[in-house]
C-alpha cells in the first residue's frame, strides 16, 4: 500500500497518480486488481448509488457503511474517505469527533474535506497533528454547489484564480497531504501544481495535475445517463448490461434457461419420492 510519503515522492519524480472513486466491495476489488494507486470513497455515492439529488443528503453513517465495504474489497490500496456535508462545519469539537469516528471505523488512510475557510484550515491542522492525513478539495466543491450557483468551472477570471491559488497554498501550509482540484482551467491547475509541494489530483482540471480521479461508474458508463465534459469512458456497461439482462429474460420466457447444465439432477428416479 502506498503511503503519504510515497505520493509526495511520485510528485517529485513526476510519476502520475491514478485515483478512482469507488463505493462498494466489487468496484474496490476491481480497482485494486487493476493496480490503482488510490481509491476515494466519495460522498458522490449519494447521487451515483443512492439516487439522491445531491451530496447534501449523505450522512456520516452512509460514508462509514460504504467505506468499510471498499476497504474489504481493496485492503491494500490507499483509501481516502469524504467527510459528508455538515459533519465538519458546526464546531471544531464536533468536527474532530466525526473525523475520529469516520477514520477509526473505516480503517481509511486519509479523510477528505472541501474548502479553505479559516475553520477548515484549522481543522486540517488539528487532524494532521492528531495523526489523520487530510486531502483538501478546492475549485468546484459539490457540498457548496448551492452557494456556488451550480456545477460551474471555478477560477475563470484573474481574481478568482488568485484566490484559488492562495487557497491551495494555505491548505498545503496547514498540513494537507494532497489536494483535489475540481473544474478549474487547465492553466490555473498547472500553476497550482507547480506552486505547492503536495500532490494535486485533478478532475476536470487538465493533464498537468500530479494525478487524476474519475468515478468508477463514469469510467465504465455504468448506471449513468449523462457524463460531464471532463469524463472519458473506457467501456459501456449500460449497453452491455441491458443487453445481457434482455437475453436472460428472453431465455427464461422461452424456457432456454435453466438447462440441465445449470440444474441439480437426481441420480435416478428411484431416489425420488412417490407422487401417489
Amino acid at each position: 500500500m502506498l503511503s503519504i510519503l510515497d505520493l509526495k515522492h511520485m510528485k517529485a519524480n513526476k510519476e502520475k497518480i491514478s485515483m478512482v472513486t469507488a463505493y462498494d466491495y466489487p468496484s474496490a476489488k476491481q480497482a485494486e486488481q487493476a493496480g490503482m494507486d488510490m481509491i476515494l470513497v466519495g460522498d458522490s455515492l449519494g447521487m451515483v448509488v443512492l439516487g439522491y439529488e445531491s451530496t447534501v443528503e449523505v450522512q456520516l453513517e452512509d460514508m462509514i457503511h460504504h467505506a468499510k465495504a471498499v476497504k474489504r474489497g481493496a485492503p491494500n490500496t490507499f483509501t481516502a474517505v469524504d467527510m459528508p456535508f455538515m459533519s465538519y462545519h458546526i464546531s471544531l469539537e464536533d468536527s474532530l469527533r466525526n473525523a475520529k469516528k469516520l477514520f477509526q471505523e473505516t480503517n481509511a488512510q486519509s479523510l477528505k474535506v472541501e474548502g479553505a475557510s479559516d475553520d477548515i484550515l484549522i481543522l486540517i491542522r488539528r487532524l494532521t497533528e492528531a495523526g489523520i492525513p487530510v486531502i483538501a478539495h478546492i475549485g468546484l466543491t459539490p457540498q457548496s454547489v448551492n452557494v456556488l450557483g451550480g456545477f460551474k468551472v471555478q477560477g475563470k477570471d484573474k481574481d478568482a484564480g488568485q484566490k484559488l491559488l492562495d487557497d491551495a497554498k494555505k491548505v498545503a501550509e496547514h498540513g494537507a497531504a494532497a489536494l483535489v482540484l475540481e473544474c478549474v482551467p487547465k492553466q490555473l491547475a498547472a500553476m497550482v501544481s507547480q506552486s505547492i509541494s503536495i500532490p494535486t489530483i485533478g478532475i476536470g482540471a487538465g493533464v498537468d495535475c500530479d494525478g487524476q480521479v474519475l468515478v468508477y461508474h463514469d469510467i465504465l458508463k455504468y448506471g449513468v445517463d449523462r457524463l460531464p465534459k471532463f469524463v472519458k469512458s473506457y467501456a459501456d456497461f449500460n449497453d452491455h448490461g441491458t443487453e445481457a439482462l434482455k437475453a436472460y429474460m428472453s431465455d427464461v420466457k422461452q424456457e432456454k434457461f435453466p438447462t440441465d447444465a445449470h440444474s441439480f439432477l437426481a441420480k435416478s428416479h428411484d431416489s425420488l419420492p412417490d407422487t401417489e
